[in-house]
C-alpha cells in the first residue's frame, strides 16, 4: 500500500464517517477535561495552607532575649573599634571572638562610646 492509497482511504473515511469523527474527538477532549479536573482536585485536597503569622510584642521580647542568652548580646562591637553591629552583619562577622565587646541594647553601646555601623541595616 502506497502512500497515496492511504491518504486517499483517509479522506474517504473522513468524508463518509464525519458525524462520528466529530463524537470521538469530542469524547476523547471531555474524557482529557474530566481527567485533568480530577487530578486538580486531588491536589488542591492535600494542599496545606499557607500561614502568616505576626508575632505579638511578647513574642519579639522572648526572641531577642533567645538571641541575646545564645550570642552573648544583641549588639557586637570590637575592643579597638568605634562601631556596633548586629551580630550577623558583615563588620560584626570579621571581629574575632577576643576583641568582641557585647551590648543588650543600642544605648549601652553609645554610652560606651560606640556609633552604629552604616553598613548594617537596621541599626
Amino acid at each position: 500500500m502506497s502512500i497515496r492509497e492511504l491518504t486517499s482511504k483517509i479522506k474517504l473515511f473522513v468524508i463518509t464517517k464525519e458525524k462520528d469523527l466529530f463524537f470521538i474527538i469530542l469524547l476523547l477532549v471531555t474524557a482529557c477535561l474530566a481527567f485533568g479536573l480530577g487530578r486538580l482536585a486531588q491536589i488542591e485536597a492535600n494542599r496545606t495552607p499557607i500561614r502568616i503569622e505576626i508575632p505579638t510584642a511578647d513574642e519579639e521580647i522572648s526572641v531577642a532575649d533567645q538571641v541575646t542568652a545564645s550570642l552573648g548580646g544583641l549588639y557586637v562591637a570590637s575592643k579597638s573599634g568605634t562601631k556596633y553591629h548586629f551580630p550577623w552583619c558583615a563588620g560584626a562577622l570579621r571581629i574575632k571572638e577576643e576583641n568582641k565587646i557585647w551590648f543588650d541594647s543600642k544605648e549601652q553601646a553609645e554610652i560606651a562610646g560606640y556609633e552604629p555601623a552604616a553598613n548594617c541595616k537596621g541599626l
